[in-house]
Protein backbone atom coordinates (compact mmCIF):
# COMPACT_ATOMS: atom_id res chain seq x y z
CA UNK A 1 0.00 0.00 0.00
CA UNK A 2 1.23 3.48 -0.87
CA UNK A 3 2.38 5.71 1.99
CA UNK A 4 1.91 8.94 0.07
CA UNK A 5 -0.25 11.18 2.27
CA UNK A 6 -2.11 12.37 -0.83
CA UNK A 7 -3.71 8.91 -0.98
CA UNK A 8 -5.06 9.23 2.56
CA UNK A 9 -7.58 11.27 4.46
CA UNK A 10 -6.74 12.29 8.04
CA UNK A 11 -9.58 11.54 10.46
CA UNK A 12 -9.40 13.06 13.93
CA UNK A 13 -11.52 11.76 16.80
CA UNK A 14 -10.78 12.83 20.34
CA UNK A 15 -7.01 13.06 20.68
CA UNK A 16 -6.26 10.36 18.10
CA UNK A 17 -5.74 10.76 14.37
CA UNK A 18 -5.78 8.03 11.78
CA UNK A 19 -4.94 7.82 8.08
CA UNK A 20 -7.75 6.34 6.00
CA UNK A 21 -7.12 5.24 2.42
CA UNK A 22 -9.53 6.53 -0.18
CA UNK A 23 -10.65 2.98 -0.95
CA UNK A 24 -12.77 0.93 1.45
CA UNK A 25 -9.88 -1.37 2.47
CA UNK A 26 -9.95 -1.03 6.27
CA UNK A 27 -13.19 -0.69 8.19
CA UNK A 28 -13.88 2.62 9.89
CA UNK A 29 -17.34 3.56 11.14
CA UNK A 30 -17.97 7.19 11.99
CA UNK A 31 -21.20 6.35 13.80
CA UNK A 32 -19.30 4.29 16.38
CA UNK A 33 -17.98 7.51 17.95
CA UNK A 34 -20.78 7.07 20.52
CA UNK A 35 -19.55 3.56 21.22
CA UNK A 36 -15.92 4.63 21.60
CA UNK A 37 -16.73 7.64 23.81
CA UNK A 38 -18.88 5.51 26.09
CA UNK A 39 -16.16 2.86 26.31
CA UNK A 40 -13.57 5.47 27.29
CA UNK A 41 -15.87 6.81 30.01
CA UNK A 42 -16.46 3.30 31.39
CA UNK A 43 -12.74 2.48 31.21
CA UNK A 44 -11.86 5.60 33.22
CA UNK A 45 -14.37 4.63 35.89
CA UNK A 46 -13.09 1.04 35.90
CA UNK A 47 -9.53 2.21 36.58
CA UNK A 48 -10.74 4.36 39.50
CA UNK A 49 -12.87 1.56 40.96
CA UNK A 50 -10.04 -0.91 40.50
CA UNK A 51 -7.69 1.33 42.48
CA UNK A 52 -10.24 1.78 45.27
CA UNK A 53 -10.87 -1.96 45.46
CA UNK A 54 -7.14 -2.63 45.68
CA UNK A 55 -6.73 -0.10 48.50
CA UNK A 56 -9.70 -1.59 50.33
CA UNK A 57 -8.17 -5.05 49.97
CA UNK A 58 -4.87 -3.86 51.45
CA UNK A 59 -6.69 -2.17 54.32
CA UNK A 60 -8.64 -5.33 55.14
CA UNK A 61 -5.49 -7.40 54.99
CA UNK A 62 -3.62 -5.00 57.25
CA UNK A 63 -6.46 -4.96 59.79
CA UNK A 64 -6.67 -8.73 59.85
CA UNK A 65 -2.91 -8.91 60.35
CA UNK A 66 -3.15 -6.44 63.22
CA UNK A 67 -5.83 -8.53 64.89
CA UNK A 68 -3.75 -11.68 64.57
CA UNK A 69 -0.68 -9.94 66.02
CA UNK A 70 -2.72 -8.43 68.82
CA UNK A 71 -4.03 -11.85 69.82
CA UNK A 72 -0.54 -13.29 69.55
CA UNK A 73 0.89 -10.53 71.73
CA UNK A 74 -1.73 -11.13 74.39
CA UNK A 75 -1.04 -14.85 74.44
CA UNK A 76 2.75 -14.34 74.65
CA UNK A 77 2.52 -11.72 77.40
CA UNK A 78 0.12 -13.93 79.38
CA UNK A 79 2.30 -17.06 79.16
CA UNK A 80 5.79 -15.52 79.46
CA UNK A 81 5.67 -12.06 81.07
CA UNK A 82 9.46 -11.88 81.53
CA UNK A 83 10.28 -12.32 77.85
CA UNK A 84 11.40 -9.54 75.51
CA UNK A 85 8.56 -7.25 74.27
CA UNK A 86 7.37 -7.97 70.74
CA UNK A 87 8.29 -4.46 69.55
CA UNK A 88 11.98 -5.16 70.27
CA UNK A 89 12.20 -8.42 68.35
CA UNK A 90 14.52 -8.36 65.36
CA UNK A 91 14.48 -10.88 62.58
CA UNK A 92 17.40 -11.56 60.21
CA UNK A 93 19.18 -8.51 61.60
CA UNK A 94 16.32 -6.08 60.84
CA UNK A 95 13.67 -4.70 63.13
CA UNK A 96 10.22 -5.76 61.94
CA UNK A 97 6.98 -3.78 61.86
CA UNK A 98 4.90 -6.63 63.22
CA UNK A 99 1.68 -4.63 63.33
CA UNK A 100 1.64 -4.62 59.54
CA UNK A 101 2.77 -8.24 59.07
CA UNK A 102 0.55 -11.34 59.10
CA UNK A 103 1.55 -13.54 62.03
CA UNK A 104 1.66 -16.70 59.99
CA UNK A 105 4.36 -15.44 57.59
CA UNK A 106 7.95 -16.55 58.40
CA UNK A 107 10.49 -13.98 59.55
CA UNK A 108 12.51 -14.32 56.38
CA UNK A 109 9.55 -13.06 54.39
CA UNK A 110 8.37 -10.30 56.70
CA UNK A 111 11.11 -7.87 55.76
CA UNK A 112 9.39 -7.37 52.38
CA UNK A 113 6.02 -6.47 53.86
CA UNK A 114 6.48 -2.79 54.80
CA UNK A 115 7.69 -1.98 51.28
CA UNK A 116 4.79 -3.87 49.72
CA UNK A 117 2.24 -2.24 52.00
CA UNK A 118 3.43 1.17 50.83
CA UNK A 119 2.40 0.32 47.28
CA UNK A 120 5.62 -1.31 46.00
CA UNK A 121 6.76 -4.83 45.40
CA UNK A 122 4.35 -7.70 44.89
CA UNK A 123 1.30 -5.75 46.13
CA UNK A 124 1.73 -2.87 43.71
CA UNK A 125 -1.23 -2.48 41.37
CA UNK A 126 0.06 -2.54 37.83
CA UNK A 127 -1.49 -0.38 35.10
CA UNK A 128 -4.33 -2.26 33.40
CA UNK A 129 -3.65 -4.14 30.19
CA UNK A 130 -6.26 -3.79 27.47
CA UNK A 131 -6.92 -6.13 24.57
CA UNK A 132 -8.80 -4.89 21.53
CA UNK A 133 -9.60 -8.13 19.80
CA UNK A 134 -10.77 -6.68 16.46
CA UNK A 135 -8.85 -3.48 15.89
CA UNK A 136 -9.26 -2.68 12.13
CA UNK A 137 -7.78 0.84 11.79
CA UNK A 138 -6.73 0.88 15.46
CA UNK A 139 -8.63 4.07 16.27
CA UNK A 140 -10.17 2.66 19.46
CA UNK A 141 -6.84 1.36 20.77
CA UNK A 142 -5.18 4.70 20.01
CA UNK A 143 -7.89 6.64 21.84
CA UNK A 144 -7.53 4.35 24.85
CA UNK A 145 -3.77 4.93 24.94
CA UNK A 146 -3.90 8.69 24.45
CA UNK A 147 -7.00 9.65 26.41
CA UNK A 148 -7.29 7.31 29.40
CA UNK A 149 -4.99 8.24 32.29
CA UNK A 150 -3.32 5.32 34.03
CA UNK A 151 -3.73 2.94 31.11
CA UNK A 152 -1.02 0.36 30.55
CA UNK A 153 -0.37 -1.69 27.46
CA UNK A 154 -3.00 -1.82 24.69
CA UNK A 155 -2.80 -4.86 22.41
CA UNK A 156 -4.61 -4.51 19.06
CA UNK A 157 -5.36 -7.66 17.09
CA UNK A 158 -6.69 -8.29 13.61
CA UNK A 159 -6.71 -11.20 11.22
CA UNK A 160 -6.55 -9.00 8.11
CA UNK A 161 -3.12 -8.02 6.80
CA UNK A 162 -4.29 -4.65 5.39
CA UNK A 163 -5.87 -3.76 8.74
CA UNK A 164 -2.71 -4.56 10.69
CA UNK A 165 -0.63 -2.49 8.26
CA UNK A 166 -3.06 0.41 8.65
CA UNK A 167 -3.04 0.04 12.44
CA UNK A 168 0.77 0.09 12.63
CA UNK A 169 0.86 3.08 10.31
CA UNK A 170 -1.61 4.90 12.55
CA UNK A 171 0.38 4.03 15.67
CA UNK A 172 3.46 5.72 14.20
CA UNK A 173 1.35 8.64 13.01
CA UNK A 174 0.15 9.29 16.60
CA UNK A 175 3.61 9.79 18.09
CA UNK A 176 5.65 8.47 20.98
CA UNK A 177 2.78 7.88 23.45
CA UNK A 178 1.00 5.60 21.01
CA UNK A 179 4.23 3.84 20.03
CA UNK A 180 5.10 3.12 23.67
CA UNK A 181 1.66 1.80 24.68
CA UNK A 182 0.00 0.27 21.61
CA UNK A 183 1.16 -2.82 19.77
CA UNK A 184 -0.51 -4.49 16.80
CA UNK A 185 -0.50 -8.19 15.90
CA UNK A 186 -1.66 -10.13 12.86
CA UNK A 187 -3.40 -13.10 14.43
CA UNK A 188 -6.72 -14.77 15.04
CA UNK A 189 -8.20 -13.12 18.14
CA UNK A 190 -9.73 -16.39 19.34
CA UNK A 191 -6.39 -18.21 19.31
CA UNK A 192 -4.60 -15.28 20.94
CA UNK A 193 -7.12 -15.03 23.79
CA UNK A 194 -7.07 -18.79 24.38
CA UNK A 195 -3.28 -18.78 24.63
CA UNK A 196 -3.27 -15.80 27.03
CA UNK A 197 -5.68 -16.84 29.81
CA UNK A 198 -6.38 -14.32 32.59
CA UNK A 199 -3.79 -11.87 31.28
CA UNK A 200 -5.88 -8.80 30.39
CA UNK A 201 -7.73 -6.48 32.74
CA UNK A 202 -10.01 -5.34 29.91
CA UNK A 203 -11.03 -7.19 26.76
CA UNK A 204 -12.91 -5.20 24.11
CA UNK A 205 -14.99 -7.06 21.50
CA UNK A 206 -16.51 -4.91 18.78
CA UNK A 207 -17.00 -7.15 15.73
CA UNK A 208 -18.85 -6.41 12.50
CA UNK A 209 -21.88 -8.58 13.33
CA UNK A 210 -22.18 -11.20 16.06
CA UNK A 211 -19.58 -11.61 18.87
CA UNK A 212 -20.74 -15.15 19.68
CA UNK A 213 -17.70 -16.94 18.20
CA UNK A 214 -15.32 -14.85 20.36
CA UNK A 215 -17.09 -15.16 23.71
CA UNK A 216 -15.68 -18.51 24.82
CA UNK A 217 -12.07 -17.36 24.48
CA UNK A 218 -12.80 -13.82 25.69
CA UNK A 219 -14.19 -14.90 29.09
CA UNK A 220 -11.00 -16.91 29.66
CA UNK A 221 -8.65 -14.07 28.76
CA UNK A 222 -10.00 -11.61 31.37
CA UNK A 223 -8.35 -11.51 34.79
CA UNK A 224 -10.42 -12.13 37.89
CA UNK A 225 -12.38 -8.94 38.48
CA UNK A 226 -11.54 -7.63 35.01
CA UNK A 227 -13.96 -6.26 32.46
CA UNK A 228 -15.35 -7.52 29.18
CA UNK A 229 -16.77 -4.92 26.78
CA UNK A 230 -18.88 -6.52 24.07
CA UNK A 231 -20.84 -5.14 21.09
CA UNK A 232 -23.38 -6.94 18.91
CA UNK A 233 -24.65 -5.36 15.69
CA UNK A 234 -26.73 -8.27 14.36
CA UNK A 235 -29.93 -6.72 15.69
CA UNK A 236 -32.21 -8.39 13.13
CA UNK A 237 -31.18 -11.74 14.59
CA UNK A 238 -31.35 -10.69 18.25
CA UNK A 239 -34.72 -8.95 17.86
CA UNK A 240 -36.59 -11.91 16.43
CA UNK A 241 -36.11 -11.60 12.68
CA UNK A 242 -34.46 -15.05 12.58
CA UNK A 243 -35.24 -16.82 15.83
CA UNK A 244 -33.54 -20.07 14.86
CA UNK A 245 -30.33 -18.22 13.97
CA UNK A 246 -30.40 -16.39 17.30
CA UNK A 247 -30.79 -19.69 19.12
CA UNK A 248 -27.85 -21.22 17.25
CA UNK A 249 -25.59 -18.25 18.02
CA UNK A 250 -26.71 -17.17 21.50
CA UNK A 251 -28.63 -20.13 22.93
CA UNK A 252 -31.85 -18.11 23.41
CA UNK A 253 -35.02 -17.67 21.40
CA UNK A 254 -36.06 -14.02 20.84
CA UNK A 255 -39.59 -12.60 20.81
CA UNK A 256 -40.80 -9.81 18.56
CA UNK A 257 -42.30 -7.48 21.14
CA UNK A 258 -41.91 -3.75 21.67
CA UNK A 259 -39.21 -4.63 24.20
CA UNK A 260 -37.18 -6.65 21.67
CA UNK A 261 -34.12 -4.37 21.94
CA UNK A 262 -33.91 -4.80 25.71
CA UNK A 263 -34.49 -8.51 25.27
CA UNK A 264 -31.51 -8.48 22.87
CA UNK A 265 -29.36 -7.02 25.65
CA UNK A 266 -30.53 -9.69 28.06
CA UNK A 267 -29.96 -12.49 25.53
CA UNK A 268 -26.36 -11.33 25.04
CA UNK A 269 -25.78 -11.19 28.82
CA UNK A 270 -27.22 -14.68 29.26
CA UNK A 271 -24.93 -15.95 26.51
CA UNK A 272 -21.82 -14.42 28.11
CA UNK A 273 -22.81 -15.89 31.47
CA UNK A 274 -23.23 -19.32 29.86
CA UNK A 275 -19.71 -19.20 28.41
CA UNK A 276 -18.25 -17.96 31.71
CA UNK A 277 -19.95 -20.72 33.71
CA UNK A 278 -18.04 -23.37 31.78
CA UNK A 279 -14.87 -22.17 33.49
CA UNK A 280 -16.35 -21.66 36.99
CA UNK A 281 -16.75 -17.95 36.30
CA UNK A 282 -19.71 -15.57 36.38
CA UNK A 283 -20.48 -12.02 35.27
CA UNK A 284 -21.67 -8.84 36.99
CA UNK A 285 -23.12 -6.30 34.51
CA UNK A 286 -22.23 -2.67 35.22
CA UNK A 287 -23.76 -1.05 32.12
CA UNK A 288 -25.85 -2.34 29.21
CA UNK A 289 -26.81 0.01 26.40
CA UNK A 290 -28.93 -0.19 23.27
CA UNK A 291 -27.94 2.70 21.02
CA UNK A 292 -28.10 3.52 17.31
CA UNK A 293 -27.97 0.17 15.47
CA UNK A 294 -26.27 -2.02 18.10
CA UNK A 295 -26.15 -3.15 21.71
CA UNK A 296 -23.14 -2.76 23.99
CA UNK A 297 -22.61 -4.45 27.38
CA UNK A 298 -19.93 -3.90 30.02
CA UNK A 299 -19.55 -6.79 32.47
CA UNK A 300 -17.04 -7.73 35.13
CA UNK A 301 -15.93 -11.36 35.30
CA UNK A 302 -15.17 -13.20 38.52
CA UNK A 303 -14.15 -16.75 39.38
CA UNK A 304 -16.11 -18.62 42.04
CA UNK A 305 -17.53 -22.14 41.85
CA UNK A 306 -19.98 -21.41 44.68
CA UNK A 307 -21.22 -18.04 43.37
CA UNK A 308 -21.65 -19.60 39.94
CA UNK A 309 -24.49 -21.70 41.36
CA UNK A 310 -26.67 -18.57 41.50
CA UNK A 311 -26.82 -18.36 37.69
CA UNK A 312 -30.25 -20.10 37.38
CA UNK A 313 -31.66 -17.42 39.70
CA UNK A 314 -30.62 -14.75 37.18
CA UNK A 315 -32.19 -16.37 34.11
CA UNK A 316 -35.84 -16.56 33.07
CA UNK A 317 -38.06 -17.66 30.23
CA UNK A 318 -40.54 -15.16 28.79
CA UNK A 319 -44.17 -15.96 27.93
CA UNK A 320 -45.68 -13.44 25.52
CA UNK A 321 -49.38 -13.43 24.64
CA UNK A 322 -49.95 -13.41 20.87
CA UNK A 323 -53.16 -11.41 21.34
CA UNK A 324 -52.58 -8.59 23.83
CA UNK A 325 -48.75 -8.77 24.09
CA UNK A 326 -48.88 -9.30 27.86
CA UNK A 327 -45.69 -10.92 29.07
CA UNK A 328 -44.75 -13.00 32.10
CA UNK A 329 -41.36 -14.24 33.31
CA UNK A 330 -40.58 -17.69 34.71
CA UNK A 331 -37.36 -18.02 36.67
CA UNK A 332 -35.28 -21.09 35.83
CA UNK A 333 -34.15 -21.87 39.39
CA UNK A 334 -34.95 -21.16 43.03
CA UNK A 335 -33.30 -21.63 46.41
CA UNK A 336 -34.48 -23.12 49.68
CA UNK A 337 -32.72 -22.25 52.96
CA UNK A 338 -32.60 -24.77 55.77
CA UNK A 339 -30.31 -24.92 58.81
CA UNK A 340 -27.90 -22.29 57.47
CA UNK A 341 -27.55 -24.19 54.20
CA UNK A 342 -28.91 -23.30 50.76
CA UNK A 343 -30.32 -25.80 48.30
CA UNK A 344 -30.67 -25.01 44.62
CA UNK A 345 -33.83 -26.38 43.04
CA UNK A 346 -35.71 -26.04 39.74
CA UNK A 347 -38.10 -23.12 39.53
CA UNK A 348 -41.85 -23.61 39.95
CA UNK A 349 -43.97 -23.54 36.82
CA UNK A 350 -45.79 -22.88 34.71
CA UNK A 351 -46.42 -19.25 35.61
CA UNK A 352 -49.16 -18.94 32.99
CA UNK A 353 -52.03 -21.22 31.91
CA UNK A 354 -52.45 -22.49 28.36
CA UNK A 355 -54.53 -19.42 27.48
CA UNK A 356 -54.04 -15.79 28.48
CA UNK A 357 -56.30 -14.82 31.40
CA UNK A 358 -56.70 -11.33 29.93
CA UNK A 359 -57.64 -12.01 26.29
CA UNK A 360 -57.84 -15.81 25.92
CA UNK A 361 -55.06 -16.20 23.31
CA UNK A 362 -52.06 -18.52 23.35
CA UNK A 363 -48.52 -17.70 24.49
CA UNK A 364 -45.22 -17.66 22.65
CA UNK A 365 -42.24 -18.69 24.78
CA UNK A 366 -38.81 -17.08 24.45
CA UNK A 367 -35.53 -17.09 26.29
CA UNK A 368 -33.79 -17.83 28.47
CA UNK A 369 -32.82 -14.23 29.10
CA UNK A 370 -30.86 -12.45 31.83
CA UNK A 371 -33.58 -11.27 34.25
CA UNK A 372 -31.28 -9.84 36.95
CA UNK A 373 -30.28 -6.13 36.85
CA UNK A 374 -28.38 -5.11 33.70
CA UNK A 375 -26.95 -1.91 35.21
CA UNK A 376 -25.07 -0.99 38.38
CA UNK A 377 -26.55 2.40 39.26
CA UNK A 378 -23.49 3.34 41.33
CA UNK A 379 -21.32 2.80 38.26
CA UNK A 380 -23.75 4.72 36.07
CA UNK A 381 -23.66 7.68 38.46
CA UNK A 382 -19.84 7.62 38.55
CA UNK A 383 -19.57 7.39 34.76
CA UNK A 384 -22.01 10.25 34.31
CA UNK A 385 -20.13 12.43 36.83
CA UNK A 386 -16.81 11.71 35.09
CA UNK A 387 -18.40 12.49 31.75
CA UNK A 388 -19.66 15.89 32.91
CA UNK A 389 -16.34 16.79 34.54
CA UNK A 390 -14.47 16.54 31.21
CA UNK A 391 -17.20 17.03 28.64
CA UNK A 392 -14.83 18.76 26.20
CA UNK A 393 -12.89 15.54 25.75
CA UNK A 394 -15.88 13.57 24.44
CA UNK A 395 -16.90 14.28 20.82
CA UNK A 396 -20.25 12.56 21.41
CA UNK A 397 -20.88 14.06 24.85
CA UNK A 398 -24.47 15.14 24.17
CA UNK A 399 -25.60 11.73 22.98
CA UNK A 400 -23.97 9.52 25.60
CA UNK A 401 -24.83 11.87 28.49
CA UNK A 402 -28.47 11.73 27.38
CA UNK A 403 -28.38 7.92 27.29
CA UNK A 404 -26.67 7.64 30.70
CA UNK A 405 -29.12 10.14 32.23
CA UNK A 406 -32.04 7.98 31.12
CA UNK A 407 -30.34 4.80 32.36
CA UNK A 408 -29.72 6.39 35.78
CA UNK A 409 -33.51 6.74 36.24
CA UNK A 410 -34.48 3.25 35.12
CA UNK A 411 -35.84 0.76 37.61
CA UNK A 412 -32.87 -1.64 37.80
CA UNK A 413 -34.74 -4.73 38.98
CA UNK A 414 -37.53 -4.76 36.36
CA UNK A 415 -36.89 -6.85 33.22
CA UNK A 416 -38.48 -5.65 29.96
CA UNK A 417 -41.06 -2.88 29.65
CA UNK A 418 -44.53 -1.92 28.47
CA UNK A 419 -45.40 0.29 25.53
CA UNK A 420 -48.27 2.66 26.27
CA UNK A 421 -49.11 3.00 22.59
CA UNK A 422 -49.13 -0.76 22.21
CA UNK A 423 -51.62 -1.11 25.07
CA UNK A 424 -53.89 1.44 23.44
CA UNK A 425 -53.54 -0.22 20.03
CA UNK A 426 -54.81 -3.47 21.56
CA UNK A 427 -57.88 -1.71 23.00
CA UNK A 428 -58.33 0.60 19.97
CA UNK A 429 -58.58 3.58 22.32
CA UNK A 430 -57.03 7.02 22.54
CA UNK A 431 -53.80 7.09 24.50
CA UNK A 432 -53.50 8.76 27.90
CA UNK A 433 -50.43 10.94 28.35
CA UNK A 434 -47.41 9.27 29.91
CA UNK A 435 -47.82 11.49 33.00
CA UNK A 436 -51.44 10.39 33.47
CA UNK A 437 -50.62 6.71 33.08
CA UNK A 438 -47.60 6.97 35.36
CA UNK A 439 -49.74 8.71 37.98
CA UNK A 440 -52.34 5.93 37.87
CA UNK A 441 -49.67 3.26 38.41
CA UNK A 442 -48.05 5.21 41.26
CA UNK A 443 -51.43 5.88 42.92
CA UNK A 444 -52.12 2.14 42.76
CA UNK A 445 -49.03 1.58 44.90
CA UNK A 446 -46.50 0.46 42.29
CA UNK A 447 -43.25 1.83 40.88
CA UNK A 448 -42.76 3.01 37.32
CA UNK A 449 -39.97 4.56 35.25
CA UNK A 450 -38.88 5.12 31.68
CA UNK A 451 -36.30 3.13 29.73
CA UNK A 452 -33.36 4.23 27.60
CA UNK A 453 -34.32 1.73 24.90
CA UNK A 454 -37.61 3.32 23.87
CA UNK A 455 -38.96 6.85 24.53
CA UNK A 456 -42.45 5.37 24.90
CA UNK A 457 -41.40 2.41 27.06
CA UNK A 458 -42.41 2.17 30.72
CA UNK A 459 -40.86 -0.17 33.29
CA UNK A 460 -43.12 -1.08 36.19
CA UNK A 461 -43.51 -3.76 38.85
CA UNK A 462 -47.30 -3.65 38.50
CA UNK A 463 -48.70 -7.01 37.27
CA UNK A 464 -50.49 -7.14 33.93
CA UNK A 465 -53.95 -7.49 35.48
CA UNK A 466 -53.42 -4.16 37.27
CA UNK A 467 -52.23 -2.53 34.04
CA UNK A 468 -55.32 -3.70 32.18
CA UNK A 469 -57.58 -2.55 35.04
CA UNK A 470 -56.06 0.93 34.74
CA UNK A 471 -56.72 0.89 30.99
CA UNK A 472 -60.32 -0.31 31.55
CA UNK A 473 -60.91 2.65 33.84
CA UNK A 474 -59.39 4.97 31.22
CA UNK A 475 -61.67 3.60 28.50
CA UNK A 476 -64.75 4.13 30.69
CA UNK A 477 -64.11 7.89 30.56
CA UNK A 478 -62.85 7.74 26.95
CA UNK A 479 -65.20 5.32 25.15
CA UNK A 480 -64.13 3.36 22.07
CA UNK A 481 -66.02 2.17 19.02
CA UNK A 482 -67.56 -1.25 19.26
CA UNK A 483 -65.22 -4.00 18.03
CA UNK A 484 -65.83 -7.66 17.10
CA UNK A 485 -66.28 -9.72 20.25
CA UNK A 486 -63.42 -12.10 19.42
CA UNK A 487 -60.79 -9.33 19.32
CA UNK A 488 -58.32 -9.28 22.25
CA UNK A 489 -59.31 -5.70 23.10
CA UNK A 490 -63.00 -6.58 23.24
CA UNK A 491 -62.34 -9.54 25.54
CA UNK A 492 -60.28 -7.35 27.87
CA UNK A 493 -62.85 -4.54 27.99
CA UNK A 494 -65.71 -6.99 28.59
CA UNK A 495 -64.38 -7.55 32.11
CA UNK A 496 -65.05 -5.08 34.90
CA UNK A 497 -61.97 -3.53 36.59
CA UNK A 498 -61.14 -4.92 40.02
CA UNK A 499 -60.44 -1.42 41.38
CA UNK A 500 -61.03 2.18 40.42
CA UNK A 501 -57.87 3.77 39.04
CA UNK A 502 -56.85 7.18 40.32
CA UNK A 503 -55.54 9.39 37.50
CA UNK A 504 -54.77 12.38 39.75
CA UNK A 505 -51.33 13.86 39.05
CA UNK A 506 -48.72 12.10 41.22
CA UNK A 507 -45.61 13.89 42.46
CA UNK A 508 -43.22 11.30 40.97
CA UNK A 509 -45.00 11.08 37.62
CA UNK A 510 -42.14 13.02 36.01
CA UNK A 511 -38.55 11.92 36.38
CA UNK A 512 -35.92 14.39 37.58
CA UNK A 513 -34.52 14.69 34.07
CA UNK A 514 -37.98 15.40 32.65
CA UNK A 515 -38.72 17.94 35.38
CA UNK A 516 -35.45 19.74 34.65
CA UNK A 517 -36.04 19.37 30.88
CA UNK A 518 -32.77 17.52 30.40
CA UNK A 519 -32.45 15.95 26.94
CA UNK A 520 -32.86 12.18 27.07
CA UNK A 521 -33.42 11.09 23.46
CA UNK A 522 -31.51 12.95 20.78
CA UNK A 523 -31.98 12.61 17.00
CA UNK A 524 -29.20 11.35 14.78
CA UNK A 525 -26.67 14.12 14.06
CA UNK A 526 -26.87 13.67 10.29
CA UNK A 527 -28.59 11.75 7.53
CA UNK A 528 -27.55 8.20 6.67
CA UNK A 529 -26.39 7.69 10.26
CA UNK A 530 -25.85 3.98 10.60
CA UNK A 531 -23.54 1.03 9.94
CA UNK A 532 -21.30 1.40 6.92
CA UNK A 533 -20.08 -1.18 4.45
CA UNK A 534 -17.87 -3.99 5.60
CA UNK A 535 -14.24 -3.41 4.65
CA UNK A 536 -13.29 -4.67 1.21
CA UNK A 537 -16.73 -4.30 -0.38
CA UNK A 538 -16.89 -2.16 -3.49
CA UNK A 539 -19.01 0.97 -3.13
CA UNK A 540 -21.60 1.24 -5.92
CA UNK A 541 -24.63 3.36 -6.68
CA UNK A 542 -26.94 0.92 -4.88
CA UNK A 543 -25.41 2.06 -1.56
CA UNK A 544 -26.80 5.61 -1.83
CA UNK A 545 -29.52 4.87 0.74
CA UNK A 546 -26.89 3.58 3.17
CA UNK A 547 -24.00 5.99 2.70
CA UNK A 548 -25.54 9.03 1.07
CA UNK A 549 -25.05 10.36 -2.46
CA UNK A 550 -21.97 12.44 -1.61
CA UNK A 551 -19.99 9.51 -0.21
CA UNK A 552 -20.98 7.24 -3.09
CA UNK A 553 -20.27 9.80 -5.79
CA UNK A 554 -16.90 10.65 -4.26
CA UNK A 555 -15.89 7.00 -4.18
CA UNK A 556 -17.03 6.37 -7.74
CA UNK A 557 -15.18 9.47 -8.94
CA UNK A 558 -12.00 8.23 -7.25
CA UNK A 559 -12.37 4.85 -8.98
CA UNK A 560 -12.77 6.55 -12.36
CA UNK A 561 -9.69 8.68 -11.71
CA UNK A 562 -7.67 5.56 -10.90
CA UNK A 563 -8.88 3.98 -14.13
CA UNK A 564 -7.86 7.03 -16.15
CA UNK A 565 -4.39 7.01 -14.61
CA UNK A 566 -3.96 3.31 -15.43
CA UNK A 567 -5.07 3.95 -19.03
CA UNK A 568 -2.54 6.76 -19.37
CA UNK A 569 0.25 4.54 -18.05
CA UNK A 570 -0.68 1.79 -20.48
CA UNK A 571 -0.78 4.29 -23.36
CA UNK A 572 2.77 5.43 -22.54
CA UNK A 573 4.05 1.90 -22.77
Amino acid sequence: MSTDLNDFKIIKEGEAEILMHAKNEVFYNKTQVNNRDLSIAVLRTFIEKRQLEHEAFLTRRTKSAEKVLEKNSESVSGSAPNEMPMDDIECNGEREMLDETPQEEPCSVRKDIPESTNGKGKRELKPPRVLEALSASGLRALRYAREVEGIGQVVALDNDKASVEACRRNIKFNGSVACSKVESHLTDARVFMLTHPKEFDVVDLDPYGSPSVFLDSAVQSVVDGGMLMCTATDMAVLCGGNGEVCYSKYGSYPLRGKYCHEMALRILLACIESHANRYKRYIVPVLSVQMDFYIRVFVRIYTSASAMKNTPLKLSYVYQCIGCDSFHLQQIGRTVSKNNSVRYLPGFGPVVPQECTDCGKKFNMGGPIWSAPIHDLEWVTSILADLKSMKDRYPAYDRISAVLTTISEELPDIPLFLSLHNLCATLKCTSPSAVVFRSAVINAGYRISGTHVNPLGLKTDAPMDVIWDIMRCWVKSHPVKEQPSDQPGSVILAKEPAFQANFARAVASLSKAQAKKVARFLPNPERHWGPKLRAGRQITSKHISLLGPEAVNGSLKHDHDDGDEEAQVCHKF
